[in-house]
């Protein structure tokens, strides 16, 4: 937790936080305009595949002109947008709304760079803890996110969500004065300008399978379950807590998952936490509404987000020489296939119930669990290389 002390990570994951928020209000937002399932949905996927499909791009440029605008200027592109969008009614609010997410790609793949690279610097080469510490801040902003979302619209109505494009204001602030010397990302001598992939296409195949199951579960618990809450007659507040809960879990989880990665072998950890995470969303699918969702939900997400900072650095090792583009390529991967299935779940659950989605949610990790098994670094090249700034 120490390299929270350093202004220029500290600087990053907040600005995180903040993008993630806006993210998770998006879910809660939705369900409070009425909105059935397949529409949250549709509305859900194309989202986040405006976020994700611009990550490659966005991480390119990066990798050439430095992180200063494209990380101060995704998080004021979201505030700006995410006001238009509460702000006007109906369908250009929604077109508004969409457009946000254009930040958050912007974003990601700049910070995910910088939380890797002052972990090798700052914490001798532990570049997992790092990342997940960086994921952890987003994660939290997913966890306060629907819960700050909820309270804010049952006392002060949608247009009181203004409040949060205000608050980012001074967070954009801080983003440009600490990346002012705007370094471009650094390149090994052999690799500078190069796209050489480490590996075989096998691993790269078994850790995009692993990567989209362990998205698709996440995102069927975040965009969903506010909704099947809402059905079983629980308020904004509630729905909007049982989503942060979720994500919360998912923080921590993400956390002890970026520790043990460092220490442990990366394949073993991300098995463990996918076939641990069956045992609480299976549990949840037979319950309906109950106290005990408080324990489960939370659990699920934190097995379910032990995985996510081990799929981002093994990526980033594929690619040395351009690591923003190879964290566009995998964020924007993750992010864009759970929002596919989502399109598929969201109708199961509209018309089969958010139970059997659990259930289908609990068969996708126990899938993902036994090829995490598959992903060995031994022999595949993958060590890091601890490259320097030009």
């Amino acid at each position: 937790m120490s390299l929270f002390l350093d202004p220029l990570f500290a600087s990053i994951a907040i600005g995180h936080f903040m993008v993630d928020t806006f993210n998770a209000s998006r879910p809660v937002l939705l369900t409070f305009l009425g909105m059935r399932e397949s529409e949250i949905a549709l509305i859900s996927t194309i989202y986040i595949w405006a976020s994700a499909l611009s990550q490659p791009l966005l991480g390119w440029l990066s990798d050439r002109i430095g992180p200063r605008w494209l990380a101060a200027g995704g998080v004021l592109w979201m505030a700006g947008f995410f006001s238009a969008a509460v702000l006007i009614p109906g369908s250009l609010g929604l077109v508004c709304l969409i457009i946000a997410a254009l930040g958050s790609g912007a974003y990601h793949p700049v910070g995910t760079v910088q939380a890797t690279l002052q972990g090798r610097d700052r914490l001798k080469g532990r570049e997992t803890t790092a990342a997940s510490l960086f994921f952890m801040a987003g994660q939290s902003g997913w966890s306060l996110g629907p819960i700050i979302t909820g309270l804010i619209l049952v006392h002060l109505g949608l247009h009181g969500l203004i409040i949060l494009p205000i608050i980012s204001i001074p967070i954009v602030a801080s983003l440009a004065w600490q990346l002012r010397s705007n370094p471009a990302h650094p390149k090994s001598d052999h690799d500078r300008g190069s796209f050489k992939l480490k590996t075989g296409i096998g691993f790269v195949f078994i850790l995009a399978v692993v990567a989209t199951m362990q998205s698709w579960a996440q995102t069927n618990m975040v965009n969903l379950m506010p909704k099947y809450l809402a059905d079983l007659g629980q308020s904004p507040a509630v729905y909007g807590g049982m989503a942060g809960l979720f994500m919360g879990g998912s923080a921590l989880g993400n956390v002890l998952g970026g520790h043990l990665g460092d220490r442990f072998p990366k394949r073993l950890v991300a098995a463990g936490g996918l076939f641990l995470a069956a045992f609480p969303i299976y549990i949840a699918s037979r319950l309906g509404w109950s106290s005990w969702l408080y324990l489960l939900i939370p659990l699920a997400g934190a097995m379910t987000g032990s995985v996510h900072s081990i799929m981002v650095v093994l990526a980033q090792r594929l690619i040395p020489g351009s690591m923003a583009l190879a964290s566009g390529l995998v964020l924007g991967f993750i992010f864009s296939a759970g929002a596919l299935g989502l399109l598929y779940t969201g109708g199961v659950a509209e018309t089969q119930g958010f139970p059997l989605v659990l259930l289908m949610t609990t068969g996708m990790v126990l899938i993902a669990a036994p090829l995490a098994l598959l992903l060995k670094e031994d022999g595949m090249n993958l060590e890091p290389e601890f490259i320097r700034p030009e």
